[in-house]
């Protein structure tokens, strides 16, 4: 292979990964509007996470999450009931947002340190998850004290972590079997 060809194959993938970098944070935005209004709304965002970095692997994915956290920052009205703005991140449900990244890190880790086997790649996704709900809720306790007044633990992990484990973990499976069938095309 010729260097000019080299380049061009080279910057072919540079603009690829912006594409699939783009497609990933839309397709997060796009499953977070798809919402059940609660203390912390439950959406499909999840869902969108684990096969974002499924399918687009630990960098680009979160990458992805990364640009839909900075959408939503900027005030995108990418989160759940169409909002957006740094006050969402700032406040109750921000933590669990921002817990995506934490996520994609420790997907990252996972995928690195062992074999790019779907057991590590579960594995790595339920402990990010774990990292995450241990996050958001250590910041929605803090959000809440300072406006509300004291709150148990118990009392917030029923509110924001208890009700969303199962459907959280049926997520990931559906993530799972929907990254294996989609990922022979993508790549």
């Amino acid at each position: 292979m010729s260097s000019e060809n080299v380049v061009k194959t080279r910057e072919k993938m540079k603009v690829l990964d912006l594409v699939y970098v783009a497609i990933g944070a839309a397709l997060i935005a796009i499953c977070s509007w798809i919402s059940i209004p609660t203390a912390v709304p439950f959406t499909l965002q999840t869902f969108a996470v684990f096969f974002v970095l499924l399918l687009l692997g630990g960098e680009r994915g979160t990458i992805a999450i990364l640009v839909y956290v900075l959408l939503g920052a900027v005030g995108v009205p990418v989160f759940a009931g169409f909002s957006g703005g740094i006050g969402i991140l700032l406040g109750n449900t921000g933590g669990y947002i921002l817990g995506f990244l934490f996520i994609g890190l420790i997907y990252i880790l996972f995928t690195k340190l062992f074999k790019k086997k779907i057991v590590i790649k579960v594995a790595s996704l339920v402990l990010g998850l774990a990292v995450c709900y241990a996050f958001g809720t250590a910041w929605f306790m803090h959000v809440y004290m300072q406006s509300s007044g004291e709150v148990g633990l118990i009392t917030v992990l029923g509110w924001c972590v208890f009700p969303f484990i199962i459907p959280d973990l049926l997520k990931l499976a559906l993530a799972v079997v929907i990254a294996r069938r989609v990922e022979p095309v993508v790549r």
